[in-house]
Order: C-alpha cells, then structure tokens, then sequence
C-alpha cells in the first residue's frame, strides 16, 4: 500500500501551506497529490502549478467533473497535464451532483452511467490520438449533418496510457468502475463496511474478464494524529457533517446514501435534517463517532498503525490522506503517517 495526500479544494487560504505539503511529500516518496474542484478554483490549473514544483510525485485530479468539460477539452487537458509534468498525471472523473451539474454547469444530471462510461471512451480514443468518430446516446462526434470533421490530437502525451479513475459510490457506478477504470477514488471508505462495495467492483471487472487486483483502490481519508483519538475526531465532525448532511438535496445526497448503507441510517437522518435547517453545530454533533474512526486515522501513531493495516487488508493500495490539522504542522504530519505506515507492515 503507497501513500498519497489530497490537499481538497483550493483557495480556501491555505494555498500556500498546501503547496508546502505538496513539497514535503515529493520528498518523502509520496506516491500521488490529489486536487479537487467544486464551482471554485480548477483543478488543472492548480495541478500544473504543483507539477512545476514538485520532480517526483504524480499529479491526480480528484476529480475533474464531467459536466465542466467535453470530453476532447479532458483529453486535451490531460495530455497537458501528462506532458508538463513528464507523465505524472493521473485523470480521475466524476460526474458530480445534480445541484452542481445542473446550477452551475447547465449539464443535466442524467443518465450518469452511460454519459460516463461514453465520457471516457472518448477521453481514451482522443489519448490514443486517433481521428476521434463516436455514435453514442450522449455524445456524437462529429455532429452529423454539419461541418464538423474527425479530429485527431496534435499532442503527444507522455504514455500511452494516462491512468483514469472514477470516483463512485453507488452500486451500478461501482459496477462501472470495475468494469471500465484503472482506479476508484472512494470516499468514507471503511474497511469494516467496504465487502458489499469490493463486490460491485468485482462484478463490473468479471463482467469486463478482468481481476480487481488491476484497480488502484484509492480512497481518500481524513488523518488527524494526537494523543486523544477521540478529540482528534471532533476535528472531522464539519467535513463529515457538510458531506451527509449539504452535499446534495433531501432527495439526492449520495454520501447520505452511504452512510445509510452502512448501517448509519438513523444518524445520517439526524445530520442532514439539522444541516438542512442551518442547525450545523447539531449537525456535526450528531455524527457519530463509530462513523468519523471508522472512516478515518486518528490518535497515537500506533493505533494509526493499526488502522493502516485494516485499510490494506481490505484491499486500499493507495491510501490518500487529508490532513485535518494546523497547517504549519503539516510536514510533521506527513512524516508520521510515513512512520505508521512502516509499523503497519502494509507497505
């Protein structure tokens, strides 16, 4: 199991402590630095900054969403992203939420699966660099009937393969990703609840006639080491609380969804009925602290340890951290999670 660190949204005022870890972790063989984006800051633009400052480490979008781009602007975006960095880069999507998809990108938040799975058919035929000719439900390239003509990229990425991952929580998309990625990007992975979805990526991938052991398992997981694991959690409550309770409408909240699937249905009720209310100190009390370990590394190194173990036994090869600490503690965060690591014996 290879460590990795997801520094999230930027512009959140710590850009500059972000790109510190970023660094820190290039030194200490790091194995990827995520970046992720919302309706603010981009993830490409951030990732390039990083790659141009980093020699060693990969670059992964977690995620680029797919109702921001066409298909051939992300081909183009990562045969850039690929080159520039001297084949670092590692193309995650995803398909985001309908209040997004539909608020700020006008995309129609319909038919997930199949507009993905058409998504990055094209990503791959254009990385290829071949004349790229598609006839799907979704996308049809070139538009028929007019002007347009096959295209093919003018670039040379890297490899010939630049790396995709999906990032997917419900069963057919886990089915999905199984099938089609070389990668999933979950999030409040559990090793103790994560057999149902290692089923559905199981299914996806012999129904693709492939071995899930071909799938980089990449969840991201908050870390917050201390003394106390339990006060390490409270730093955690606003992000968990934010996911089951904001992150969508009372209708669709796919986090919410998870948590109900994992045997959470009446807390993540609770939490989505005061965050929806504004009530966000309830919210966040009412997350219970059974979810917030499961889903995460907290405390001393060695229970650190111990929990890195769970997380490689249930089969994470990339374990992707978040830092839920003071910044100017960042590099000394790191260091540990690369000392529990070691006495995890999973590495």
């Amino acid at each position: 199991m290879r460590l990795g660190l997801n520094l999230g949204y930027w512009g959140a005022g710590n850009d500059a402590s972000n790109l510190a870890l970023a660094k820190e972790a290039d030194t200490l063989g790091y194995s990827v630095v995520w970046v992720a984006e919302a309706y603010g800051s981009d993830a490409p633009t951030v990732l390039a900054w990083i790659a141009a400052q980093t020699s060693s480490i990969d670059i992964g979008s977690a995620v680029l969403q797919i109702p921001a781009r066409t298909p051939a602007a992300t081909a183009m975006t990562a045969a850039t992203l690929d080159t520039l960095s001297g084949g670092r880069f590692r193309l995650g999507l995803g398909v985001s939420g309908p209040q997004v998809s539909e608020g700020w990108h006008g995309v129609r938040f319909t038919a997930p699966l199949g507009r993905t799975r058409e998504y990055v058919d094209i990503v791959r035929a254009a990385l290829r660099r071949e004349k790229v000719r598609y006839s799907g439900k979704h996308f049809q390239l070139p538009l028929p009937d007019g002007p347009g003509k096959a295209l093919a990229l003018t670039v040379h990425p890297v490899r010939e393969r630049i790396p995709t991952y999906l990032a997917a929580i419900g069963p057919k998309n886990l089915e999905l990703t199984g099938e089609i990625a070389d990668g999933w990007l979950p999030v409040f992975f559990s090793p103790e609840h994560a057999s149902t979805q290692l089923d559905h990526l199981k299914a996806g991938a012999a129904r693709a006639g492939r071995d899930l052991g071909e799938l980089d398992i990449a969840p991201t997981v908050p870390f917050v080491p201390g003394d106390d694991w339990t006060v390490c959690a409270d730093s955690v409550r606003a992000y968990a609380a934010l996911y089951l309770g904001g992150m969508g409408s009372r209708e669709k909240n796919f986090y919410n969804r998870l948590a109900v699937r994992m045997g959470f249905a009446d807390a993540a009720a609770e939490v989505q009925e005061r965050y929806l209310a504004k009530d966000y100190m309830g919210a966040m009390a009412a997350v219970p602290l059974e979810f917030l370990d499961a889903t995460s590394l907290l405390g001393p190194t060695e229970r650190i340890a111990e929990r890195m173990a769970a997380f490689a036994e249930a089969g994470v090869t990339t374990l992707s951290l978040a830092p839920f600490v003071d910044p100017a503690l960042g590099a000394d965060v790191l260091r540990t999670a690369v000392e529990a690591l070691e006495r995890s014996g999973a590495a």
